[in-house]
C-alpha cells in the first residue's frame, strides 16, 4: 500500500489493487478514512471525529494535485 505522505500522525495511502475513482485512504492509529478526490468527500470513517475529518479533509483539498499525481504514476505504471 504506496504512502503519499504523513501529516500530524495522519498517514494518506492507496491499496495497489484499488479502483477509481481516484480515492484516498486515510490511516492513524486504530482509525481510517476513504475520501474521494474529485469532488472531495469522506465515503467512509471508522473511528476519526467530526473535527479529525475536518482537518484531514483541509489537508486533502490542499494536496488534491499531489495525490492525483501519485495515484496516476502508481496505477499508469503498474497496468
Amino acid at each position: 500500500m504506496p504512502t503519499i505522505f504523513t501529516l500530524f500522525g495522519y498517514r494518506f495511502l492507496f491499496y495497489s489493487n484499488d479502483h477509481t475513482p481516484i480515492h484516498v485512504h486515510v490511516i492513524k492509529g486504530n482509525a481510517k478514512a476513504k475520501f474521494n478526490l474529485f469532488p472531495v468527500e469522506l465515503i467512509d470513517n471508522h473511528g476519526f471525529k467530526p473535527t479529525e475529518i475536518k482537518m484531514i479533509e483541509s489537508i486533502i483539498e490542499e494536496n488534491v494535485e499531489t495525490i492525483a499525481q501519485h495515484w496516476n504514476m502508481f496505477f499508469n505504471n503498474n497496468k
